[in-house]
């Protein structure tokens, strides 16, 4: 095995804290990699890792080959794809992050028609609604609906949109279409969960905009089961176009309340390790993402 696959190896295992998940991903197994780790120490005559049933911990030779080993895969990468980019014709693999909402809503009408454009480029997609930091995960492009700081970051947006109170033609016809936020205190309104603070819907109101406060029988931290359940006619919700565009669009939901429904502007960005940016499967997909997000989003 190579040094650099070596050194990309030791960077999994202590990214995910095991050599069990850490194998699962590189598809080879747990042993292989403890065996892989003893003979990078033996080689180096120091220890990495403290090993104990629970955890793994970083020595302090560890932490230092650990910092070392990132910046070299880094160059590596980033070598790879300055050679890379004098090509006409994207190729190579792209590892990309999302939210489980967005994928599910957006992503599976998207990443097909990205891959018949690009027939050079296979896509590895990870799905968490956790905030990850995309050098720390190996990603090439972080998916979000808020940016994140830092310096060995580029920060991109892909698009804006507006949040839209929908519900499925099988609930209005059971429930009656609500015309006001005093309408909406009758219906069952699923509200997205886990947040800092209570999530509030915005309603112009003869007397102002009313902050109303939506309750019903379900609740969720994920956004795709927020859709599912409307979809299925359980409720109404109120979620950004980029994931009920499409619904809208061909029927499964119906946008309600559109005269008074005051949504702020809100963004998807792209975040990029900076290393990562100029490579041309990466400006090949958020160039795609750019010419598609608006077309999901547009309502007929």
């Amino acid at each position: 095995m190579a040094a650099s696959d070596e050194m990309a190896a030791f960077v999994r295992i202590v990214d995910v804290g095991s050599f069990a998940k850490a194998a699962l991903e590189l598809r080879v197994t747990p042993s292989a990699l403890s065996k892989l780790v003893s003979r990078l120490e033996d080689r180096l005559g120091v220890r990495l890792l403290t090993r104990t049933t629970r955890r793994l911990a970083l020595t302090s030779e560890g932490a230092l080959y650990l910092e070392r080993a990132r910046d070299v895969l880094e160059l590596i990468g980033r070598t790879e794809d300055d050679v890379s980019s004098t090509r006409s014709s994207p190729k190579g693999h792209l590892r990309l992050n999302s939210s489980t909402g967005f994928a599910r809503q957006a992503l599976l009408h998207a990443l097909p028609a990205f891959l018949r454009r690009f027939p050079e480029v296979s896509v590895d997609l990870a799905l968490t609604d956790r905030l990850v930091d995309p050098v720390a995960e190996q990603a090439d492009l972080v998916i979000r609906g808020s940016p994140a700081a830092g310096s060995d970051l580029v920060v991109r947006k892909l698009a804006e949109g507006r949040r839209l109170i929908c519900a499925a033609p099988s609930y209005l016809q059971r429930a009656g279409t609500p015309l006001s936020a005093a309408d909406l205190a009758r219906h069952n309104c699923m509200a997205l969960s886990g947040q800092a603070s209570p999530t509030t819907w915005p309603i112009a109101t003869e007397n102002g905009i009313v902050r109303f406060l939506p309750k019903g029988n379900f609740a969720c931290d994920n956004v795709g089961m927020l859709f599912d359940m409307a979809i299925e006619g359980h409720g109404i919700v109120r979620l950004a176009d980029f994931v009920v565009g499409q619904a809208v669009h061909d029927g499964r939901l119906v946008e309600i309340l559109a005269d008074v429904n005051r949504s702020e502007t809100i963004s998807l960005w792209a975040l990029t390790p900076k290393g990562r940016f100029r490579a041309p499967r990466v400006q090949a997909f958020l160039e795609f993402m750019e010419e598609w997000l608006p077309k999901a989003s547009t309502l007929p």
